[in-house]
């Protein structure tokens, strides 16, 4: 299977990275091949909503930026998978800008699953992204077939149980 792997993640050793670090090497010991892109250090522009791709750039989008890096593998993966840190009760924006030029796309051309993982400070953030993830992914057909989440006040980030189950995530996709 092939793994997409999008990583929000500003900080390097982040909890996130280390959730994404932990399901690659899952992913990888079931013999996926997983490509990922630490989107916080690319140059991704948020959607302009000017219509370019649907209008006349035949899915193309008119900003010429480092999710042209991403589309190819967008559209070649059997499933999609998110890390990111809850900012604010969201996506981290790097992350939050990639999924939303997913329009110029429609829909990942083979994906059929998704899943995420989400690092943060509190357990009670996470309802707003599970919602936004259902319905993003469920308008592209797209199973969520998992989900992560780990938080600061359970002493859970980084945990070597919580990192387990992301290796698990990872070898059971």
């Amino acid at each position: 299977m092939k793994i997409l792997l999008l990583s929000g993640s500003p900080r390097k050793n982040g909890n996130s990275s280390a959730m994404a670090d932990a399901f690659t090497a899952g992913a990888e010991s079931a013999g996926h091949e997983v490509v990922r892109f630490d989107v916080a250090k690319m140059n991704i522009a948020g959607c302009q909503g000017c219509e370019y791709c649907h209008t006349q750039g035949d899915g193309q989008c008119i900003q010429q930026d480092d999710m042209y890096e991403i589309y190819p593998h967008l559209m070649d993966c059997d499933a999609i998978v998110f890390a990111s840190a809850v900012y604010y009760w969201t996506l981290t924006a790097q992350l939050q800008a990639a999924l939303h030029r997913f329009y110029a796309i429609g829909k990942p051309a083979k994906a059929k699953k998704f899943a995420y993982m989400l690092s943060s400070g509190s357990p009670d953030v996470y309802d707003a992204i599970d919602s936004q993830m259902k319905d993003s992914f469920g308008f592209m057909g797209i199973e969520i077939a998992g989900r992560v989440v780990a938080n600061d006040v359970a002493g859970e980030n980084k945990s070597p149980a919580k990192l387990a189950e992301c290796t698990a995530l990872g070898a059971n996709l």
